[in-house]
Parts: C-alpha cells; structure tokens; sequence
C-alpha cells in the first residue's frame, strides 16, 4: 500500500503518494541539483502518482522544493499564514483526541475558519522540541504541553491568535 503524505499545495493541503521514497531517491542526487533542476525531478517522478494539475504546476513545485529543504535539514523560511493555524501533537492518546475534540467546538462556535490539524507522526512531534502531550500549537509557536487546557484559556490563545494574524494581513497590504 503506498503512503499519502499531506502537504500543503498554495493555500490547499493535498495528499502525495510516494513523496517520501521520492525525497529519499532524490536527496541522493540533489546535492549537485539546483532548486528548479531538483522541482524537475520530483515533478517527473511523482505525476506518475499523482494527478498534478498543469494550472498548479508552479505551486506543486514550490511545495515540493520546501519539503525537499525540510527532509534534508535545510532551512526553510515560514510562508506568511493566511488564516489561523492550530496543530494538536500527540500520537493519539485520549488528551490528545479530547483537546482536538474541543478546538473543533470552540472553532464552530466562535464562528472563524481555522487550519486545524492532528499531527500523529513522532518526527514531527519531535521537531517542536515538546516533551508531554498533548500539545498545542497556535500560528506556528507552542502554547501548551503536556496538558489539555481549560476552554476559557483555549478560547483566549484563540481570539489572540485571529488577532495577531488580523495585524500581520494589515501590515502587509
């Protein structure tokens, strides 16, 4: 069975089959590959998996180079975010699936649209630096661990976090 791997495409996240044997077989060869040479190869290798549609080519490749960088530890600099941003860590323990549960209410009944995601996988638990779970993570930054926070404090880090990023849009435009 062949693996699904989610990324974000654009603004979209989308599942990629094979994206983590691609980036093993082209890491090997990468080093002498430039950014577009290396975009190249995993566009050839993973439309043979995938349906890639040719009016999102240029973003496929955006997002395939920025996992590229990831898997072999280069850094990668932070997309600016386009709505709020919550990840749950936590390899499925009940906090885990509780806290989750409860951002999906609070989420509908403060009425905002948010990227929520549960993310199971240990490496990239690991790469928050969080030693309890569940943690929490708001717009890129952990907010708590090892604990599921009380609903008044969730709906606080919340409401800051559809704040900040109502400033950040602001000062962008």
């Amino acid at each position: 069975m062949k693996r699904i791997t989610q990324i974000k495409i654009g603004k979209h996240k989308t599942g990629i089959a094979g994206l983590e044997k691609t980036l093993e077989d082209v890491a090997k060869i990468g080093p002498k590959m430039s950014d577009e040479d290396i975009a190249a190869e995993m566009m050839t290798r993973l439309s043979k998996k995938n349906y890639i549609s040719p009016k999102a080519h240029d973003e496929y490749e955006k997002a395939f180079i920025r996992e590229y960088k990831k898997y072999v530890g280069e850094p990668v600099p932070d997309e600016p975010l386009e709505e709020v941003e919550i990840k749950v860590l936590g390899a499925g323990c009940p906090n885990c699936d509780k806290l989750e549960m409860v951002l999906m209410g609070l989420i509908e009944e403060m009425g905002i649209k948010v990227d929520l995601e549960h993310v199971r996988d240990i490496k990239e638990i690991a790469a928050y630096g969080v030693m309890g779970s569940p943690a929490l993570v708001i717009n890129r930054k952990v907010k708590s661990a090892g604990a599921v926070p009380s609903k008044p404090k969730l709906k606080k880090l919340i409401s800051e976090a559809v704040s900040e990023l109502d400033a950040q849009k602001g000062a962008r435009t």
